[in-house]
């Protein structure tokens, strides 16, 4: 405790100390403020020294100061002073003024401006800052005229230790593998401390745990926090909480402290072998399971975690390792036992298997802990299940010759009932796969018979399959494909390849070939095809032609003289009989077509047709085919022609004979006034062949298509015919449709059936005298007034 009150003595009074060093002389004898600091010395006054006070006595400063010192968080009654400026010019007679500015100059420090006293106004905070930058000067109180230069200094702020030490990023976490060794790091979690560094032992931190003991321990200095226990096993505990301090001023009474927490987690390592549950698991399983099924699962627990506990299972003994497999589920952890071949209730009824379950990942350093694998066994029952027939093979090959009798046996499938109880099976075709029904099995022994005749040349194979089914149950069925060919029996004689024609040349030479021909067999005899070629007996001495049969078995045609001339002869015809080798040997007989023809010195074939020698000379084939076509193109010009003059001729409007039309229709009366309303019906002014639609014209097509318009109502007595007329010239005029007259509209139809026949005076023969009009009035009313009209103008010129 002593040794601790002189270190916090030592840091009071360090700094007192060196301030009052570097005084001047004169300021150590005269009573003052330990904060106070006196200026003296003005340049003013050393330049009223004489020469020898100058050689005699050292130069002082005008203005003598160091750095200024003031305690941070002083709250006392009053101000506190912080120094004081004074300056040698002043005589005491109060006509200089100090002034102060910079960092705080009136709000935080404050000046007496006539004894030169600065006093700290506000408390201070060293945190927020550190030191304080301000100017002083001397100025005539009067003029406030600088006496002297400005002069800069500094107040700097004491720390003392007002700030703990904080864990600015707490609470933390940290891991380390269990089963560690004694002194494995974990972590470093430093704290800061706000005081000043550099003064004293604020800042000075010290660390320590206060829980987590004995399991951590931490470094004092640098708080590197490690394990002080060796292998902690983190399948007893997993985690562990640490509380941390740091305390300041060297960790010694009086200080101030901070604390935080650390969660350390025990991060697994594989350092326990997997262990089975039990040592005996039993499983049944029918025995017409589906292979690769699951039959049962079996687990080794491991108290590892993640990767560490993964394991491998493996069936290493037992009498049915050929018939189970056992894999390995990444998520569940566990062995999966699959069905790997068919089981057999009546074969073997029971299995048992010994598997393994190891490791994946052993680390080394805990192998000496004994082997990471364990072992268990597994018995397997068979349960007995009603299976379906069995055949005695998985596939059947039947042969047949072609020319087979019908109902003839070709072969026989076999199948039987592996169960205990045998039951009797019944066999069956699939008609799905014998469409055309050629085949018949018997139901009862499975022998297959023919149905329908064969034939090789239109197919080879037949497939077909055959199903047995348990009469017992008649869902156990089973199926089995039967595959049938169908062998070859010489019954197709041979014939050409193809359809040959052959050119002879007039100028041909005796021997020369004129055509290679080969023959074909529809039959597929073991040994290949060989033919025999020959003549007809009747033609063996031909005087034209002969045979040569060719290694290849082909056979070439020869001419036997030249001079062959298509003139006498322009066809011949050579049968040629070709035989098989087959048992018995079938023949038949081929004709050869032999052409003679016109060839070039190099035997080129250039025409084989006789008419050529009766075209005229100079004129070729090509000559008469380009005649012939100008002579076809003259006919369509022609009737093109002809077409178009009579589509001319057609009226341009369609319309029946009975429509006659007149140009004008002129009328010399005045009209019979108001009382005329009823001398017309506007009705008989209409065309009926227009009333339902318009008059398409033949020889233009309107630009734009408009539809057609409808047809007027008939219009009852007494419309204005003014009216009426002006409606139809507006229709017509904006009708690209009508007619193209651009004169006139032209209403002279007078309708069709009219008791009146025509008003035209056109077709007369008499003069006016000589009509007599009274007949009009019988015609009705319509016409009674205009038998009046005409009665009236006769009088009239006979008056």
């Amino acid at each position: 405790m002593p040794e601790r009150l002189a270190e916090m003595l030592l840091d009071l009074w360090t700094p007192l100390i060196i301030l009052w060093i570097t005084l001047p002389p004169y300021i150590h004898a005269a009573p003052m403020n330990r904060s106070q600091v006196v200026m003296s010395g003005s340049p003013l006054e050393l330049n009223r020294l004489t020469e020898e006070q100058r050689i005699l006595n050292r130069s002082k400063r005008g203005w003598v100061w160091n750095q200024m010192f003031v305690l941070e968080e002083f709250s006392g009654p009053e101000p506190i002073l912080v120094g004081r400026l004074h300056t040698d010019l002043d005589p005491g007679s109060k006509k200089i003024k100090y002034i102060l500015s910079g960092d705080g100059a009136g709000t935080i420090f404050q000046i007496n401006d006539i004894t030169g006293d600065i006093h700290a106004i506000k408390r201070l905070d060293r945190e927020e800052k550190a030191e304080y930058t301000l100017t002083a000067q001397a100025v005539d109180w009067e003029t406030n005229k600088p006496l002297e230069p400005p002069s800069e200094f500094i107040i700097k702020v004491q720390d003392i230790n007002d700030n703990a030490p904080e864990f600015l990023n707490g609470p933390y976490h940290a891991t380390v593998p269990e089963m560690s060794i004694l002194g494995t790091s974990v972590t470093n979690i430093t704290a800061t401390d706000a005081d000043d560094p550099v003064y004293g032992n604020s800042a000075k931190l010290v660390y320590s745990i206060l829980e987590g003991q004995p399991y951590f321990s931490i470094e004092p200095e640098t708080a590197i926090i490690k394990t002080a226990l060796p292998n902690m096993d983190r399948e007893a505990k997993e985690e562990y909480l640490v509380v941390i301090q740091a305390k300041d001023m060297g960790g010694h009474s009086g200080g101030l402290s901070g604390t935080t927490t650390l969660t350390v987690t025990l991060t697994d390592v594989n350092d326990n072998p997997p262990k089975f549950a039990q040592s005996l698991y039993h499983f049944s399983v029918p025995e017409d399971v589906v292979l690769g099924t699951a039959i049962g699962r079996v687990k080794a627990n491991d108290q590892d975690i993640g990767e560490n506990a993964q394991s491998s299972y493996d069936i290493i003994d037992g009498d049915g390792t050929a018939l189970f497999e056992i894999t390995s589920d990444a998520q569940a952890q566990d062995g999966v036992i699959r069905l790997r071949k068919p089981l057999d209730f009546e074969t073997k009824k029971s299995y048992t298997l010994k598997v393994e379950a190891a490791n994946v990942h052993i680390d080394p350093r805990f192998s000496g802990r004994g082997p990471f694998k364990d072992t268990a066994t597994v018995k397997i029952v068979v349960e007995d299940a009603d299976e379906p027939p069995v055949f005695s093979s998985p596939t059947y090959l039947l042969e047949v010759h072609e020319n087979a009798a019908l109902n003839s046996v070709i072969g026989q499938v076999t199948a039987r009932d592996p169960d205990v109880t045998s039951s009797p099976i019944r066999f069956s075709i699939d008609r799905h796969t014998d469409l055309e029904r050629q085949f018949n099995i018997n139901a009862d022994d499975g022998k297959i018979t023919l149905a329908t005749p064969l034939d090789r040349e239109l197919s080879v194979w037949h497939n077909i399959t055959i199903i047995a089914t348990e009469i017992r149950n008649h869902s156990q069925i089973s199926r089995v494909p039967v595959a049938i060919k169908v062998l070859d029996v010489n019954d197709n004689a041979p014939e050409f390849a193809s359809e040959y024609e052959a050119f002879l040349c007039e100028n041909g030479k005796p021997g020369q070939v004129i055509q290679t021909v080969s023959a074909m067999d529809k039959d597929d005899p073991k040994n290949g095809h060989y033919f025999l070629y020959s003549l007809l007996p009747e033609m063996v001495n031909n005087p034209n032609f002969t045979i040569k049969k060719n290694e290849d078995n082909s056979l070439s045609i020869l001419a036997k003289h030249n001079g062959f001339n298509r003139q006498k002869q322009e066809v011949y015809l050579l049968p040629i009989i070709i035989s098989d080798s087959g048992n018995p040997p079938l023949s038949s007989t081929s004709t050869l077509t032999i052409r003679v023809c016109g060839c070039s010195n190099d035997g080129v074939v250039q025409s084989c047709n006789v008419e050529a020698y009766v075209l005229p000379i100079g004129l070729s084939m090509g000559a008469l085919i380009a005649i012939l076509a100008c002579i076809i193109l003259l006919l369509v010009i022609v009737v093109l022609f002809v077409t178009l003059r009579r589509h001319k001729n057609e009226p341009l409007i369609i319309k029946d004979d009975e429509d006659v039309r007149e140009n004008i229709i002129r009328y010399d009366d005045e009209g019979g006034g108001e009382e005329d309303t009823e001398a017309f019906d506007i009705a008989t002014l209409q065309n009926p062949d227009g009333i339902n639609g318009f008059l398409p014209r033949k020889d233009i097509k309107p630009d734009l298509q408009f539809m057609p318009r409808q047809g007027l109502a008939p219009v009852p007595n007494g419309v204005d015919v003014d009216e009426f007329i002006n409606v139809r010239l507006h229709e017509a005029d904006n009708d690209p449709t009508a007619p193209p007259y651009d004169s006139i509209q032209i209403y002279g139809y007078e309708g069709r059936g009219s008791v009146a026949g025509s008003l035209s005076s056109l077709g007369s023969t008499t003069s006016d005298s000589d009509q007599n009009f009274d007949y009009l009035s019988d015609w009705g009313p319509r016409f009674k007034r205009l038998g009046e009209l005409y009665s009236v103008g006769e009088s009239d010129k006979e008056t």
